[in-house]
Formats: C-alpha cells, structure tokens, sequence
C-alpha cells in the first residue's frame, strides 16, 4: 500500500469519525485528525486513527442512540454529555438493568462463539428464543408486582416440587434425571428454577421457603446433579456467611449434606459440543472464540459485583447471585456441565434472566438520592431511564 493510499485512509477515517461523534465529542475528533498528521510514518499514523476510531465510535454510536431513544419515550430537551453520564449513573443503581444489558451481551457473544465454531443454525436460533422467553418472562412477573413472604414461599415451595419431580420422573441419560423433554427440546429444570429460588431465599428466609430449599437439595441429590448441588451448597454458605440465621443454617447443612451425596454417585455423562467444556475447546476454534465465551461468562456477575459494592442493605441477595453463576461458571470449567449463556442451551438463559427478578430495581444508594428528590420512597421509580439506557 503506498503513502499515498495510506494518508487517503487516515484521511477517510477522521472524516467518518467527525462526521459520527456528537458536538459535546467533537473535539476528540480533531485531536485525533491533528495528531495523525503530526505522526511522520504513514503505518504508524493509520493504525493510531484507526485504533482511536475503534475506540470512539462506539461511544458516538451510543449517544447518537440515546438521542433517538430519549425522543422515542418523550425526552424533548436533547441530551448532553452531563445528561448522558446522569443515565449512566441511574443504571449503575439499577441492578435488574444491569443484569438485562449483560444477559444480552452475554447472549450474543455466545453466539459469536457458535458461528466462529460452526454450530448448527438453529443452536443460535434456540439461544435467541430463549432469551426472548426469558426477558418476556422477567418483564411480566415485574408488571404484576407480586412481592411478599407468602408469595416467595408458594413460589419456593412450587419450584422444589417441579424439581423433585424431575429427579423422580425426568428423562434419564446414563442414570441421571435431569432433563424435561418438551418439543423435541431438552429442558433442564434446575438450571431454570434453582438460581431464582436460592437468591429469593438469600432475601425472604422462613420455615416454608427453607423446606422448599431442602426438598431442591434432595432433588439434587436423586438427580443426581453434581454442579447444581454444589451451586446450590456454596450460594447457601454465602447467604449464611453474610446473614447467618438459623433458617440459613438449617438449610446449608442439607445443601451440603445432598452436595456430598452427589460426590459419592457416579457422574459419568461425556461431553457435548457447543455446550460443555466450551471454555477449552473454543480457544482451539479460534482465540476470539475463546475471548467471547470468557468475556461472556464474565458478564453474569457484573450485577453481583455492582450491586455488592453500591448497596450494603442487600449484600446477601447479590452474594446469592453472584455465588449462584460464580459456580455454575466453575462446574462448567471442571466437569461436563452446560457452560451457562455462551454455550448452547437456553436453559440457562431463562434461569438467568428469571433470577434477576430477585434483585432489588433499584440499589439502596438510589432508593435513597429518589427519597431525597420525591420527599418519599413509595414512589415508584420510572423505567425510563432503563430503556434508554438499553439502547
């Protein structure tokens, strides 16, 4: 390629560059235009414009979409960068938005991964689907605003049961019951129900909802379920380390008990492509292949983190979640179990976005600035800035 061409493209970029970034960035653009022009070698100069367009366009692309969302849902003052920021602050306080975005992202880099490696169509298709299922499912239990320790305890006690009945009447692979066949379609229960069960448990503890969590970790145990059961021992010791009761305790001592169990009977299910041991594998495909599926495994636990760190109220729900896919992503890494999102399967994909439904919308530091605004918190608080920030 010669100097020429190669200025021609400098050239090019910092015009599409400028041309994409909003006013309030405009003066990155320039910055990166002059420096080019001042870097002597033409090499040296393209990659610098073109690692600075990389780098910058996604941001122009995101203001430029939240422009056009913000007007979508009645925002008439156009939005500035300070305004831009004030979005992404709210969103930071909201756990269940956070949790959505990297459920998302986690999805398609998945996907990403199964294109790279030459998975069938449909596995992507099915991905998709289920995370459409999983979003519709989360956006209609939130409308109907059903809350309450009794209501929590139904749910609890109801999702242990469809769990034993799996162990009892599910169908069978080398031993283990652990699947749902529905459709022509491999449905594992555990992978849906057990994570929202566990960390609506971290924040509503009685008699009711700690047998429901018994009856799930025998269920485990019949399955017999390896990597559920282990999630579902280490999510309870977390939950006990951070609000120790005796509801906690009791419940712990049979999560580990069904754990030990599961450590005694035999496991000998092989692997399946796209779905297990995908964290080795994928790095053979192609290293970005290996950079998407960690990259979105990654994701699962931004929300734990974030809500740990910005919301002490609630530490026991995020360190219920955080411990839930923390060992769903070890399993997977250990032995043959799904690799949860990224790999194929939507089972995982439902359960994920259903248990963002036990996270609070909004972090205790938020809850606090909208009182101090509203002089109440009864409010409720508007979603607005959540499909904004979707964008």
């Amino acid at each position: 390629m010669s100097a020429g061409l190669r200025r021609c493209l400098i050239d090019l970029a910092c015009r599409a560059l400028q041309a994409t970034l909003p006013s309030p960035l405009q003066s990155w653009g320039w910055a990166v235009r002059y420096e080019a022009a001042a870097i002597p070698n033409e090499t040296t100069a393209l990659l610098f414009t073109l690692n600075s367009l990389c780098g910058l366009m996604p941001r122009a692309l995101a203001s430029h979409l939240i422009q056009i969302f913000a007007s979508l849902i009645g925002e008439r003052a156009p939005l500035s960068e300070g305004s831009t920021m004030n979005i992404v602050d709210a969103t930071l306080g909201r756990p269940r938005t956070i949790g959505i975005i990297c459920a998302i992202s986690a999805v398609i880099l998945g996907i990403v991964y199964m294109a790279i490696a030459g998975a069938p169509m449909r596995y992507l298709g099915i991905n998709l689907g289920a995370l459409a299922i999983g979003l519709t499912m989360l956006a209609l239990l939130d409308r109907t605003e059903v809350t309450g320790q009794r209501w929590i305890n139904g749910a609890i006690i109801t999702m242990a049961g469809a769990l034993l009945a799996t162990a009892l009447l599910g169908s069978k692979v080398d031993g283990a019951a652990r699947w749902v066949n529905l459709g022509g379609l491999a449905i594992q229960p555990s992978l849906i129900l057990l994570p929202v069960m566990l960390v609506a448990f971290s924040s509503i503890r009685s008699a009711l909802s700690t047998g429901g969590i018994i009856a799930a970790s025998a269920a485990m145990a019949l399955q017999p379920d390896r990597g559920m059961a282990g999630m579902l021992a280490l999510c309870l010791a977390a939950i006990a380390i951070v609000r120790r009761d005796k509801h906690a305790s009791l419940a712990l001592a049979f999560g580990l008990t069904g754990f030990a169990v599961t450590l005694v009977r035999a496991d000998t299910l092989p692997a399946v492509p796209y779905v297990d041991q995908i964290l080795y594998s994928s790095f053979e495909v192609h290293v970005s292949a290996g950079l998407a599926v960690l990259g979105g495994m990654a994701l699962l636990l931004v929300p734990a983190l974030a809500g740990w760190s910005r919301d002490a109220d609630n530490r026991a729900t995020y360190a219920a979640f955080g411990a839930t896919w923390f060992t769903v992503i070890m399993a997977a890494a250990i032995g043959n179990y799904p690799t949860p999102i990224v790999g194929y399967g939507g089972s995982a994909i439902i359960g994920y976005a259903l248990s963002l439904l036990a996270l609070p919308k909004l972090s205790g530091v938020h809850v606090g600035a909208a009182e101090l605004s509203c002089g109440t918190a009864q409010v409720r608080p508007s979603n607005r800035n959540l499909f904004v920030a979707l964008a």
